[in-house]
């Protein structure tokens, strides 16, 4: 009766060890199993995607915690009832072609959209860097997706009305029924009609037939639209708006236009005068990071460079910006990113247009409209590919103005621009000059 107790304990134990051991080996193939799927991400070239081992040696110092998992993945969201107002920021530069982009939404009947708002504080807090102005910049993002202009007042003090913020003279909403009526039997002018009606706004009819309004009217017209498109030029880079994207009662989406870098620079150098004040905000976050013999230096180059100097220096810092931006999407993009995302290139747009304005909005939630696809195909065969006013939206000749810079820029120019922007380039497929 021992031997039999003894012999079953013993087997007990061996019984016992074994399934430890077959524990311990599972374990050790589930961990190895982990970090080989996480070695074994599929790099891909900038032809058919990002790569993004060369991307991060280009930015070393770019925050890795970006990409560090914090609850808001695509599994959590969709069990989350979708909110009912849709939000999207046009994230651009000067000279990209952004006004285009925005007035697509501008003319869409569903849309309440918000040209160029940080404008006003860009103005009154010069001549602060760029870099430093991000934060506020997001929060005042925040306040106005919210339909709350008030933030407005900080900088542009208290009298201001409609008849001075967001492009009025050519916004839909402002100068269009119901907001802006016009006088009975007025039928030739561009404001005051219905809403729903696709087309530019002369400028002249909208300031001598809408006449100012406060904020509040403005404010509860906001919120009577589905989506809220802000478009503006001053957001550097697109980790700053990570709070908000996080926000799932903003429902916030990026859409970033991207441009040929020298085509930029050529466009940037016909309006540098206008471009003056931005070009020293943006190149003076170069100082941050200086010490004081370097930004000694910064400082005098600012002072003796003159426009040209400006213009190019500060398109060196936001190519820079742009690799950083394709760095955080790239690949596997961070969980407060992931769908919430939509690169465009201009040429892009301008080449196909149809193609280009479905894709943006199937990405909005926006349904497509016969006027509007008449609208971007008559805005791209223009007669010309230059205006006499830049700023003004208007139909372009829009192959001539895709290759502009080969004719206007010298190769001194050209090589300086892919030297600064070479990086970026490549992950966007801008071939070299030479190349």
């Amino acid at each position: 009766m021992v031997k039999r107790r003894g012999a079953r304990s013993l087997w007990l134990l061996l019984l016992l060890l074994y399934a430890g051991l077959m524990l311990f080996l599972l374990s050790v193939m589930l961990h190895e199993g982990w970090r080989g799927g996480r070695r074994s991400s599929p790099e891909r070239d900038y032809e058919g995607g990002w790569n993004r081992s060369p991307l991060r040696r280009l930015c070393p110092h770019l925050d890795q915690s970006l990409w560090a998992e914090d609850g808001l993945d695509g599994t959590e969201e969709a069990a989350v009832s979708p909110p009912p107002r849709t939000h999207v920021y046009l994230h651009a530069t000067w000279r990209s072609g952004s006004s285009f982009l925005g007035e697509l939404f501008n003319q869409h009947p569903a849309v309440f959209y918000l040209y160029e708002p940080a404008w006003h504080m860009w103005q009154s807090l010069y001549p602060g860097d760029a870099e430093s102005l991000q934060g506020a910049l997001r929060d005042l993002l925040g306040s106005l997706f919210r339909c709350d202009f008030s933030a407005l007042r900080l900088y542009a003090g208290d009298n201001l009305t409609s008849a001075g913020v967001f492009g009025w003279k050519s916004n839909k909403v402002i100068c269009s029924a119901p907001f802006c009526l016009s006088p009975a039997g007025e039928f030739n002018s561009t404001a005051g009609r219905r809403r729903e009606e696709v087309g530019l706004v002369e400028p002249k009819d909208c300031e001598q037939r809408c006449p100012a309004r406060p904020l509040r009217d403005l404010e509860a017209e906001c919120r009577r639209y589905p989506v809220v498109v802000i478009k503006d030029v001053r957001l550097l880079e697109l980790s700053s708006l990570r709070p908000l994207l996080r926000d799932p009662g903003l429902n916030l989406r990026v859409v970033q236009l991207f441009r040929d870098p020298r085509a930029v620079h050529n466009s940037r150098l016909r309006s540098k005068r206008s471009l003056l004040r931005e070009s020293l905000q943006v190149l003076r976050s170069r100082l941050r990071g200086a010490d004081a013999a370097g930004r000694a230096l910064q400082q005098q180059q600012l002072h003796r460079g003159g426009a040209d100097y400006l213009v190019s220096g500060s398109l060196e810092v936001i190519c820079q910006a742009w690799l950083r931006d394709l760095l955080l999407v790239q690949g596997h993009s961070p969980p407060w990113l992931r769908h919430r995302y939509l690169s465009i290139r201009y040429e892009d747009l301008v080449l196909a247009p149809h193609k280009e304005l479905h894709r943006l909005l199937r990405f909005t939630g926006l349904p497509a409209l016969p006027a509007l696809e008449d609208f971007v195909l008559n805005m791209t065969r223009g007669a010309s590919y230059s205006s006499d006013k830049p700023f003004l939206v208007s139909a372009r000749n829009a192959r001539e103005a895709m290759s502009a810079w080969r004719e206007r820029l010298s190769r001194e120019q050209v090589r300086r621009v892919e030297e600064a922007c070479g990086d970026a380039m490549r992950v966007l497929s801008y071939l070299p000059q030479d190349g």
